[in-house]
């Protein structure tokens, strides 16, 4: 018969959280904040927006990274604000959110939370941009078509 062991359940093994555990927990966190339009700066939506139009679906950690060691995490975040919103409550949010839940889901205390307000979104905006991309895309292909013909 085995005998039981003197060790706590806590002493029996170790835990390990990996980074995207902690940067996803976080960006889903910080979209959880009213004010919050998008997370990373443009270079990092667009690649999302490509990745979302060829299947591969939303990507949480956008905009996210993370530093996590045993006891201890830290995280930094880029965020695309509303128009209209208070900047610096939606980043005080942002971070309370960020802190609560992820110290929650991970047992892991929270240092620091670095934001970056990398843009503001203006309702109707994307729509003129894409617009506007489009009409310089079809100029420039009847530009080279005309070329060919030539």
């Amino acid at each position: 018969m085995a005998e039981k062991s003197d060790k706590s359940p806590q002493d029996r093994g170790t835990t390990t959280i990996s980074d995207t555990v902690v940067a996803k927990t976080a960006g889903i966190a910080a979209r959880e904040v009213s004010g919050v339009h998008a997370l990373g700066g443009a270079a990092s939506q667009m690649i999302g927006a490509v990745r979302k139009r060829v299947g591969g679906g939303t990507d949480v950690t956008q905009g996210v990274s993370v530093e996590v060691g045993q006891t201890q995490a830290a995280v930094e975040m880029s965020i695309e604000v509303d128009y209209g919103e208070q900047i610096h409550k939606v980043a005080q949010h942002v971070r309370q959110r960020v802190v609560q839940r992820v110290e929650t889901m991970t047992g892991l205390e929270v240092v620091e939370v670095d934001i970056t307000v990398t843009d503001v979104y203006v309702e109707g905006e994307d729509s003129q941009q894409s617009q506007q991309s489009q009409q310089s895309q079809q100029g420039q292909q009847s530009q080279e078509q005309g070329r060919s013909l030539r």
